[in-house]
């Protein structure tokens, strides 16, 4: 993929793991075209979903992002910056109105 004067396309996912059956369900996705690094993004995409409202006990989410070219980002919740960590605003407006709210 070439990467346009406007940034790449970037595809994420949240995924909730179900131990039972051992899959990983997906809980929202989306896309952003940016040229923020995909790490970032991945983090700040899971930092927005669990701020929705906290994992239930025994709950384990992941975030999921890739790249138009084929590259791949996994963060999980134990990969999240610490409390005093911030989304670069910039950033934060190419989430969905949902995540970005509940990163304010």
């Amino acid at each position: 993929m070439s990467r346009e004067s406007d940034g790449a396309c970037l595809v994420w996912e949240v995924q909730l793991y179900e131990p039972f059956s051992r899959v990983w369900i997906s809980k929202g996705y989306g896309r952003a075209t940016t040229d923020a690094d995909p790490a970032e993004f991945a983090r700040a995409v899971l930092a927005g979903y669990l701020a929705r409202g906290p994992a239930r006990c025994g709950e384990t989410f992941r975030s999921l992002v890739r790249t138009g070219s084929g590259e791949s980002w996994t963060v999980t919740a134990d990969e999240l910056p610490a409390q005093p960590w911030t989304v670069d605003p910039a950033l934060c407006q190419m989430l969905p109105a949902c995540l970005r709210d509940a990163l304010a």
